[in-house]
């Protein structure tokens, strides 16, 4: 995702100046492109040394939760991909503390679902109940506990192989359940947040839908988004998400 990133800012935010770009300090960085200007940085300590405004998270859970916190605690503001960390209780707590001594924001875009701005304000009048499903081809799950439960070469047809909390997704399915997570915390928490995750062998790309009932009314939001070229994991939509946000950040008029 970091590679579209850095793609999509040269078209979409060309103002936005990348001047680090932290790897595993094993890392072989020959392959990677860096956007012009822009240096690798082997460490948390080595990337905070940068005159940053803002540092964007786009490597999974576990390097969220190394670095996240000594980003905020230096009182940069953070945005984050991987929303799903924060399902880990104490990983919340940490970040959250981190950006409260700091004066840093932690920032969570909408990543590859709309809706979620609607349902923050749904919230306040009262929900009853919030229901997130996600559909993805079988290539989508290889690498998750789907593969314990699905032959997923050969399925013919659609399964539905997780129902449960958001929590529990977002920890279980750390590179497909991001999206529970923002969804969880947009709504009525992990806990009450329902999810149903599926396998379809003709899926196109990642489908999601959000279905809320409560006070406000009803609300029902579905995405039929087309995948990153490289990755069945995620949605086209979750790096543009992180562009828009970093764009909203100077711009005179910010709708959502």
């Amino acid at each position: 995702m970091s590679q579209s990133l850095c793609q999509l800012l040269a078209v979409h935010a060309p103002s936005v100046q990348v001047v680090k770009v932290l790897v595993r300090p094993e890392s072989t960085t020959a392959s990677l492109q860096l956007p012009e200007g822009a240096t690798f940085a082997f460490s948390s300590d080595e990337l905070l040394a940068a005159p940053l405004d803002l540092v964007v998270e786009c490597a999974g859970h576990l390097a969220l939760k190394n670095i996240g916190a000594a980003v905020l605690a230096s009182g940069t503001d953070l945005l984050i991909a991987s929303v799903g960390a924060l399902a880990n209780a104490s990983v919340e707590e940490l970040l959250l503390l981190a950006a409260k001594n700091s004066g840093a924001k932690l920032r969570i875009p909408s990543g590859a679902l709309g809706g979620l701005d609607v349902l923050g304000a749904a919230k306040l009048a009262g929900i009853d109940s919030v229901v997130y499903s996600s559909r993805k081809h079988p290539s989508a799950w290889k690498g998750t506990p789907a593969e314990k439960i699905l032959d997923l070469d050969t399925m013919k047809e659609a399964v539905t192989f997780f129902t449960g909390d958001a929590r529990t997704a977002a920890l279980d399915f750390p590179q497909n359940a991001n999206v529970a997570a923002a969804v969880a915390m947009s709504g009525i928490g992990f806990e009450k947040t329902q999810v149903e995750l599926m396998a379809d062998p003709s899926a196109s790309g990642n489908t999601h839908v959000i279905h809320a009932l409560g006070k406000f009314g009803e609300i029902s939001v579905t995405i039929n988004g087309k995948t990153l070229a490289n990755n069945p994991k995620t949605s086209m939509l979750a790096p543009l998400s992180l562009v828009r946000c970093l764009r909203n950040i100077n711009e005179s008029i910010v709708i959502g």
